[in-house]
Parts: structure tokens; sequence; C-alpha cells
């Protein structure tokens, strides 16, 4: 199916559970192969540091291209996780899906803050800088970027299990829908 057909089948309320799954899968998926650029691109950075004055001659903005694609994967995501909820839910909890899916995401947002501060804390000695330092020519950046992609593909490998575990809910709007196409 090409991505136009798939569009218009999750509009017509039908493929919607193989869509979700598909489109959680491939945007998780994604994210774990942008750390890893990150990482590279870290580490090229890094390796064109001039001694002298401690600084890289390669930007950091080479960053900018991958943090700009997490933050649409991220986007894609969530709208993914909330169709989720919303499809599975039953007709009297839809609201409370939605709420439990961003309280997800604020729940995710304070562990990424709990994990910056647990590899500053591991990291940081009174020789070394650390990881994630205020000159980012002394640190090691691209080390964090390596354990953020470990990180995602071991989240990526749960999902699976539970994507695998999880039965669908076929719910009583898209049933209706796929009664009267085949009527017609």
């Amino acid at each position: 199916m090409r991505p136009f057909e798939i569009c218009l089948a999750r509009m017509k309320g039908t493929l919607v559970e193989k869509a979700t799954e598909e489109t959680l899968r491939d945007w998780n998926h994604l994210k774990d192969l942008l750390s890893v650029c990150e990482g590279i691109v870290e580490i090229y950075r890094l390796k064109h540091k001039e001694t002298a004055s401690n600084s890289s001659s390669l930007s950091i903005f080479w960053q900018v291209p991958q943090y700009m694609m997490i933050g649409a994967s991220e986007v894609f995501m969530y709208v993914g996780q909330l169709e989720f909820f919303n499809s599975q839910a039953p007709t009297g909890l839809k609201s409370f899906a939605s709420a439990l899916c961003m309280a997800s995401i604020s729940l995710g947002n304070y562990v990424s803050s709990l994990l910056v501060s647990i590899v500053l804390s591991i990291s940081t000695s009174d020789d070394f800088p650390g990881w994630i330092p205020g000159n980012l020519n002394k640190g090691h950046l691209d080390r964090f970027y390596f354990l953020l992609a470990g990180l995602t593909a071991a989240d990526f490998v749960v999902y699976l299990v539970c994507a695998k575990w999880y039965k669908y809910i076929k719910s009583e709007a898209s049933f209706s829908e796929s009664t009267s196409e085949e009527e017609v």
C-alpha cells in the first residue's frame, strides 16, 4: 500500500489497528537511528577540535537536523499514542485515556531530566568535566547520545513484546463503518 492509500484508509476508519502500530513502531525506530547519527556527528565534530583554542572547526549546528527530525518523530509518535488511547478505550473513558496519554508524556519528560542528572553525577569527577559539560568541546556528548540510542533500542524491544502480546479491541464506530461499507 502506498502512503497516500494508508492515509485514506486511516481517515475511513479501516486499518486503524495496523496503521497505529506501524506509526508508533516506525517513529520510535527513527528516533533510535537519529540518536546514533547524533553520536557519529559529535565524534566527527570532536575530531576537528583545535588543540590551541580547544574549539572545533565543525559547528555544533550540525546537530540541528537530527534534533528537528527527533522533534518531528516525537510529534508523530504522540499522535499515534493518542490515536491508540482513543481507539482502544471504552466510550465512557476516552477523556481519561487522553489524560493518561498526556500524563505518560509528562512522566517521560521527568524521567529524561532525571537521566541527565544521573549522567552528570556519575560522569563528572574532579579532573574530568563529565559527558555534558558547559563547554561541549571538553566533554563526551557522543557517549550520552549512544546511551540514548541504547535506551531507545531497549524501549523498542519492550514495545515490540507488548505489541505482540496486545489484542486490539474493535471499537463500535469502526465496526459500524466496516459493516456499512460491506452493505454498499
